[in-house]
């Protein structure tokens, strides 16, 4: 991949959520935000800002790709990240207002087909909470340049 001197170039993002608890309807959440693309050595960096709606205003959400591992971290008014690697469990720690809590994500899909053009991110994966299922999530970011 070329260097852009790590232009960041202006977005548009959609991202939509799913997530699935066992005999509860699908909760979905759809968001539209402006945020910026930048290649990097490794891959592509995502960034935009929580709002209000997200209940995370004041943080800032990074979506590191790097081939088939996606490494999500929000800093902020919420600190915390995720690494998404489709087959395999990550441990992370989740910052809350109360203390850390121990967050093992599960990825059973991950797709994308990012450039610096846009495209479109999948990631499907399972969150277990200090080792507890807690639930199955889906999201889907698509990028279009502005």
């Amino acid at each position: 991949m070329r260097n852009t001197d790590q232009e960041k170039l202006p977005v548009l993002l959609r991202i939509r959520g799913e997530q699935y608890f066992d005999g509860i309807d699908p909760d979905q959440t759809e968001l539209m935000t402006e945020g910026t693309l930048e290649l990097t050595e490794q891959g592509l960096r995502l960034s935009y800002e929580e709002t209000a709606l997200t209940g995370m205003e004041g943080t800032t959400t990074t979506f590191a790709v790097e081939g088939g591992r996606v490494t999500l971290t929000r800093s902020g008014t919420v600190n915390s990240q995720m690494i998404f690697e489709e087959g395999r469990q990550h441990t992370s720690l989740y910052e809350t207002p109360y203390g850390e809590l121990a967050v093992d994500v599960q990825t059973s899909r991950l797709r994308h087909n990012l450039t610096e053009r846009g495209g479109i991110m999948e990631i499907q994966y399972s969150i277990a909470v200090e080792h507890t299922v807690t639930g199955r999530n889906c999201f889907k970011i698509r990028v279009k340049r502005k």
